[in-house]
């Protein structure tokens, strides 16, 4: 079928410059120039004002470590390029559009699309923004709809007993989305301390190592992408509890221990994947409905505290490489455009 390229209220009258970030080798990413053709009906333009940087899967891709059996599955929405090199990758941008329907034009919206100065997208693809939400802040999104998903794939609920090995950026939210469950007992797990006071200004309490409070507990969610975590994981799990795995790994294998009290336990260790909504709430909730719930939910300014980074668009290829390697500190980081 054809597109209709017919002009719509407000589109420019020519092709608009953008610029975009590309991986273009193993440790490199570099910016390119973009043009934009007049917008098509049914999309508008959007200049974009804050990006986030999605640090799992993109240190994969910067790495070019994604896996064979998953490139098809692992393309963003807007992704231009193919695995490995060169490709044009992203999903968490945030602007304001400037040209398309008039009913559409000004407003803030997030949507699926690689790190560029401006972009063309259909109108399905941009949420507005609720009421209230920084755009700064609504450039996690996309990490919030993952923890969400997580959640409803765990099971929880009130006065459950629950614990999180990995104070990441996920695992933050899955934390700070569980604390708000009436009487549930949320206790998060990491070594590395600095992670603490976040953790305790969600309501929940921190520990670098399991302790005898939060043995046994009902549901566990592992999101520290290591061997030694995901053992600690399945370690707290309580008789018949569900420990939802998190983690992304990409290339390469992970030991998971299934002796000791594994089957004794009846123990459940389930995948949990954003790329489809979770079967609990599958025939009532589409991916719509779900992202704009994920940017409901971080209207709450105490979420600021998890955006530790901030970079110039123009400065990405310098910082990207220290900011995904191994060990990097740090949780979020957005771009600033």
């Amino acid at each position: 079928m054809a597109v209709d390229t017919k002009m719509v209220e407000g589109e420019p009258a020519h092709e608009a410059e953008a610029r975009a970030l590309w991986y273009a080798a193993p440790g490199h990413a570099e910016i390119r120039p973009a043009r934009l053709p007049p917008v098509p009906a049914g999309h508008a333009q959007v200049h974009t004002l804050w990006s986030a940087i999605s640090r799992g899967t993109e240190r994969l891709v910067l790495e070019g470590r994604v896996p064979a059996s998953e490139t098809a599955r692992m393309r963003a929405p807007m992704q231009e390029g193919d695995f490995p090199f060169p490709v044009k990758y992203g999903y968490c941008a945030v602007g304001r559009v400037e040209a398309g329907p008039a009913d559409m034009q000004g407003r803030l919206v997030y949507a699926l699309h690689p790190h560029q100065t401006r972009f063309i997208a259909p109108l399905s693809m941009l949420t507005p923004l609720p009421d209230g939400l920084d755009p700064r802040r609504a450039a996690i999104a996309a990490n919030m709809e993952t923890a969400l998903n997580a959640v409803w794939d765990s099971g929880a609920g009130p006065g459950d007993r629950i614990a999180i090995v990995g104070a990441g950026l996920v695992g933050l939210l899955v934390a700070y989305l569980c604390a708000r469950l009436p009487g549930a007992e949320v206790c998060v797990i990491d070594i590395d301390a600095s992670r603490a006071d976040i953790v305790h200004s969600f309501g929940a309490r921190f520990a670098q190592t399991p302790d005898s409070e939060i043995a046994d507990a009902d549901v566990v969610f592992h999101a520290s992408a290591s061997a030694a975590g995901l053992a600690t994981a399945i370690s707290l799990g309580a008789l018949e509890a569900r420990i939802v795995e998190l983690s992304w790994y990409g290339e390469g294998e992970i030991l998971v221990p299934l002796s000791g009290a594994f089957h004794s336990r009846r123990l459940q260790l389930v995948s949990s994947q954003v790329g489809h909504v979770s079967p609990s709430r599958r025939p009532r909730w589409d991916y719509g409905r779900r992202m704009r719930k994920a940017l409901e939910l971080l209207r709450d300014e105490r979420l600021d505290a998890l955006i530790t980074h901030e970079f110039s668009f123009d400065d990405l290829p310098r910082h990207l490489p220290a900011f995904l390697g191994k060990g990097a500190a740090g949780l979020a980081a957005v771009v600033k455009y």
